[in-house]
């Protein structure tokens, strides 16, 4: 049950935050990206600048399918606690979708999440804000809604 709500969740924050695109495009990253930041296809491949365009009904399904299987696993394999709270579990979720799984295996954030320190955590998420050394707002603000699930 916690696991589908913390799903439910992540989906929307994802939604909110990535936006829409029907046709791929170069994420911020270098990487070829469709939908609502989808970089792997539910069959496993890379996305591809010579794919078709997709439906919002197709993106959020393959969105889903992806925060399940790679990132909100991800996330738990590393902070197994995590399963007893589903809406931090949905923002670590987001934060790993948005960062990676790996950055956040390496962070201060997961030392804060493994002892339930849910005030540093929310200070850590913080310091998470910038994109080429410069401060986004667009950062701020999903830093901010994830940090409201803690």
């Amino acid at each position: 049950m916690g696991q589908s709500k913390a799903l439910d969740v992540a989906v929307e924050l994802c939604k909110h935050f990535e936006g829409f695109r029907s046709k791929p495009y170069i994420c911020p990253a270098g990487y070829p990206t469709i939908g609502y930041g989808t970089v792997y296809k539910p069959d496993g491949s890379k996305v591809t600048l010579e794919d078709d365009e997709i439906t919002e009904e197709q993106a959020e399904q393959w969105m889903r399918e992806e925060l399940h299987n790679n990132y909100m696993a991800g996330v738990l394999k590393a902070s197994p606690n995590l399963i007893n709270y589903p809406n931090a579990l949905a923002a670590i979720t987001d934060f790993a979708y948005n960062l990676g799984v790996a950055r956040y295996r390496a962070s201060t954030l997961k030392k804060r999440i493994d002892v339930e320190d849910w005030h540093g955590a929310k200070v850590e998420l913080g310091k998470w804000v910038f994109g080429g050394g410069k401060k986004l707002s667009g950062l701020v603000r999903r830093r901010e809604a994830e940090a409201m699930l803690l």
